[in-house]
């Protein structure tokens, strides 16, 4: 008979685990998932007491009254348009320079709010049109208290439509969510006749023209990049040479889309204006921008990782001013509504211009800036790292097409969605990148000489041929969710907008 030692007891021992063990380890996984959902729960808890809050806020702004029911849920929705707004169409600011890692995530969202908040706040207007765009004639509507339900109905079905499509990771535009809500409520209260055909002709082509000249207008500056510094032997002298004037190019653009589009409401400059204040900030810019990466380039590298450098700051002042032009005329998507139905309400009748008391700007600032903090992150991960592959170089080409395409359809007179133009252009730079991938000669020659050369790394952007066929630069998935989302985004708020002023005026 062999007698057991304590080695071959205590495996024995411990191989089972107690009652007590299996208790905790129950208890441990109750609590981490408890605490996972409560996580779940903290964007939807702050985002309602942000409801509230403005529910009591506009209360205290309109006193007691018999209709200031209709003020304090009109508010209510504002609030919520404004969260969706902040939640959807800042990403496409901060979006490329999040990707490119000029910007952290937090630094991102910090810009985005205070410029955002500025932006509404100071150069909001004082004035905004009761009717989106001017596609519904107020004159064709019957009474106030139609024309209140209209506005509650389409403000509510445009902030419903931004939710969903920011639920499923599309960045669509706030504006014609918006146009479609007014449309959809419009004919249901009037008539087809209310509708501004000609206007909503011009809409529906800019769904085309401006996502399509924001990627070309991207994708020549990538492939003027490409050309003239990336694939150079000598990529600091080149940089020397280029850089400053694409940091001036970029200023003097800046300079025009923030004086005609930022500044319109509290600034209305010319045309003259605007060219000499691109033409001299341009120039001093220039004067600046040579010695300065004159600087920066000394010691560096001869590599496209140590050039990207170059472009970390004026990224970083791109996503600000883009933020602020962004903030002061997109601010008028939540709070336009919410003015119209405020002076309704106070006044009984239907102008086609109201003007916007403060505290409801106040309520559009804070709630695209809160917006922004408790669900932006997931739009602009989409914007700036899923669609394509960012350095600061694209997001570069990316955020000066955006202004200059602005710039162009402003002059025509075209209704273009900043939206639109920006991911436009972060497609622009994606497809550009898979055509001169696979087919540019001066790109073969340059990776040819760079494998023949044993001394010197390949280049950053090179990819085998297997991979390039494994993998397209630009992700198919996400192409098709956003194109499908832009096209449905007016008729499906639209509808939505007819479903729900149908079923307010039933309730009456």
């Amino acid at each position: 008979m062999t007698l057991k030692t304590d080695a071959d007891v205590l495996p024995q021992a411990h191989s089972k685990k107690t009652s007590l063990d299996k208790d905790l380890d129950k208890i441990v996984h109750v609590e981490y998932a408890a605490r996972r959902i409560s996580q779940r729960l903290v964007a939807p808890g702050l985002a309602l007491l942000f409801l509230s809050l403005t529910a009591a806020f506009a209360a205290s702004q309109t006193g007691v009254q018999t209709s200031a029911v209709f003020i304090v849920i009109a508010a209510m929705l504002g609030g919520y348009m404004a969260l969706n707004i902040g939640a959807n169409d800042v990403a496409n600011n901060v979006g490329p320079a999040v990707g490119s890692r000029a910007l952290t995530m937090t630094g991102a969202l910090i810009i985005a709010a205070v410029f955002e908040s500025a932006g509404a706040l100071l150069a909001g207007g004082d004035v905004v049109s009761t009717i989106s765009k001017g596609i519904i004639d107020p004159s064709l509507v019957p009474d106030s208290q139609t024309f209140i339900w209209a506005m509650m109905a389409a403000l509510l079905s445009s902030a419903l439509w931004v939710n969903l499509a920011t639920w499923i990771g599309a960045p669509v535009s706030t504006t014609h969510s918006v146009v479609g809500g007014v449309m959809g409520a419009g004919i249901a209260a009037v008539g087809f006749g209310a509708v501004n055909w000609t206007t909503m002709s011009m809409i529906a082509a800019s769904w085309v023209i401006s996502p399509v000249l924001g990627g070309v207008i991207a994708a020549l500056f990538l492939a003027f990049i490409k050309a003239n510094i990336i694939y150079r032997d000598d990529k600091i002298a080149a940089a020397r040479r280029w850089v400053p004037l694409l940091l001036a190019t970029m200023a003097g653009v800046f300079s025009c889309y923030l004086a005609m589009k930022g500044l319109k409401k509290v600034w209305k400059a010319d045309a003259t204006a605007i060219a000499v204040i691109g033409v001299a900030t341009f120039a001093l810019c220039w004067a600046i921008a040579k010695p300065w990466v004159h600087r920066q380039s000394e010691g560096m590298e001869n590599r496209n990782q140590s050039l990207r450098r170059l472009f970390h700051l004026p990224l970083i002042c791109s996503a600000a001013l883009l933020s602020f032009a962004h903030g002061a005329n997109d601010v008028a998507n939540a709070v336009g509504p919410l003015a119209a139905i405020l002076h309704a309400v106070q006044s009984g009748d239907i102008v086609a211009k109201v003007g916007i008391p403060v505290w409801v700007m106040m309520i559009g600032a804070a709630g695209i800036s809160l917006g922004l903090f408790l669900y932006g992150p997931r739009l602009i991960r989409m914007v700036g790292e899923q669609i394509t592959k960012m350095n600061p170089m694209r997001a570069y080409c990316v955020a000066l097409s955006a202004a200059i395409t602005v710039i162009v359809a402003s002059a025509f007179g075209l209704p273009v969605s900043s939206t639109h133009i920006a991911v436009g252009a972060v497609f622009g730079v994606g497809f550009f990148r898979e055509y001169y991938t696979a087919k540019s000669k001066r790109r073969a020659d340059y990776l040819r000489a760079k494998r023949n050369d044993s001394d010197t790394a390949l280049d950053s952007d090179y990819q085998a041929p297997e991979e390039i066929s494994r993998r397209k630069l630009v992700r198919r998935a996400h192409f098709t969710t956003i194109i499908a989302a832009w096209i449905i985004t007016v008729p499906a708020a639209a509808l939505l907008s007819a479903g729900l002023f149908l079923g307010l005026t039933l309730m009456q």
